[in-house]
C-alpha cells in the first residue's frame, strides 16, 4: 500500500515523469464551439494549437466532472494507504470545487487530501512532483500531505504573453487589466499572487523580457534558496532553449523541468509564451 498523488492536466507534466512517479492525471475539458475534448487524451498541444491560431472559433475550458474525479478515486483507493490531489488554483478553474465534491462521495477508509495548488502548469507541476517524490520515498499520508502544502507557498512564477488578447478573452486576467492599454509592440510580464494573475511588469521587446526572466532567476539564486526550476513554453521552444542556455551557469540545466504548455494555459495565454517557475523561499 502507498501514498497515491493525483493531478488535473493543466500541470502539463512531461509524460515519462508521470509514470516514473505513478501520477494519475485527470483532464480538464477544451471545446471549440460544439465540439468537446479531454486535454492530452482527445486533443494533442499541436493539434490545439493549430485549432487556436487557424480556428475562428474561440476556445473555452472547464474543469472534470465530480464523477471524473470520483472514478479515479475508486480505482486508486483500492490498494492506496491515502490519495493527495493537488490541482490548479481554484482562483482560475471549479477543479477544486470537483474534486472536494467527489470526496464527500468516498468512503471513509481511504482519505483524501485536496490541495490547491494556487498556480497552473510549471507551479503546479512542482507542487505535485514534490509530493510525488515523497510518496515514492515511502512517506506516510500526513507527511505527503504536508510537503505538498508548504511548496504551495514557496513557488514564484514569471512568463512573457505575446499578447493579452486570449487572456481577455478568456476572463482570467485578474489583477492584470492594467496592462491592457500598453502598446502592441509591449510585452507584458505576467505572474501569480494567491492563485490569481498579477502584472509583473512590460518589456518592450521579446529579448528584453527574456533577460528579465533571465535577471529574476539569478536574483532568485544569489539570494534565496531554489530547490526547483522549470522553464515552461509553447510554440517557442528555440526560446526556451536558449533561456536554459543563460540560466546554466547559475544552475544545471540537466536539473531544470522543461514544461510544455498544453491547452488549458494556452487557451488563456495564447501561442509564443515563455515562462520561468521556481520553489525556493527567496528575499522580499
Amino acid at each position: 500500500m502507498a501514498v497515491k498523488i493525483v493531478t488535473d492536466s493543466s500541470a502539463d507534466i512531461p509524460p515519462q515523469l508521470l509514470k516514473e512517479l505513478d501520477i494519475t492525471v485527470v483532464p480538464l475539458y477544451v471545446r471549440f464551439g460544439n465540439d468537446v475534448y479531454r486535454d492530452k487524451v482527445d486533443i494533442s498541444d499541436e493539434e490545439f494549437y493549430k485549432k487556436l491560431v487557424s480556428g475562428e472559433t474561440f476556445p473555452a475550458t472547464s474543469q472534470p466532472t465530480p464523477l471524473d474525479f470520483k472514478q479515479v478515486y475508486e480505482e486508486l483507493a483500492k490498494d492506496a494507504d491515502g490519495i493527495v490531489s493537488v490541482h490548479l488554483s481554484s482562483k482560475l478553474s471549479g477543479t477544486i470545487p470537483s474534486a472536494l465534491q467527489a470526496r464527500e462521495s468516498m468512503p471513509a477508509s481511504c482519505p483524501i487530501e485536496i490541495v490547491d495548488s494556487l498556480a497552473i502548469n510549471g507551479g503546479l507541476a512542482i507542487v505535485c512532483l514534490e509530493a510525488a517524490r515523497a510518496a515514492k520515498k515511502g512517506a506516510a499520508f500526513e507527511e505527503v500531505a504536508r510537503i505538498a502544502k508548504e511548496a504551495v507557498h514557496n513557488i514564484h512564477f514569471m512568463v512573457i504573453f505575446d499578447t493579452l488578447k486570449y487572456l481577455a478573452k478568456g476572463g482570467r486576467i485578474g489583477k492584470a487589466k492594467g496592462l491592457m492599454g500598453a502598446m502592441l509592440n509591449i510585452k507584458p510580464l505576467i505572474g501569480l499572487k494567491d492563485g490569481e494573475v498579477i502584472p509583473l511588469g512590460k518589456a518592450r521587446s521579446y529579448s528584453r523580457g527574456m533577460e528579465q526572466q533571465y535577471e529574476f532567476v539569478e536574483k532568485a539564486i544569489k539570494e534565496g534558496e531554489v530547490k526547483e526550476l522549470c522553464i515552461l513554453y509553447n510554440t517557442s521552444k528555440d526560446k526556451a532553449d536558449a533561456l536554459a542556455e543563460r540560466i546554466a551557469p547559475l544552475y544545471p540545466r540537466n536539473k531544470i523541468l522543461f514544461a510544455e504548455i498544453g491547452p488549458i494555459l494556452g487557451t488563456h495565454g495564447g501561442p509564443n509564451m515563455l515562462g520561468v517557475c521556481l520553489l525556493g523561499k527567496l528575499t522580499k
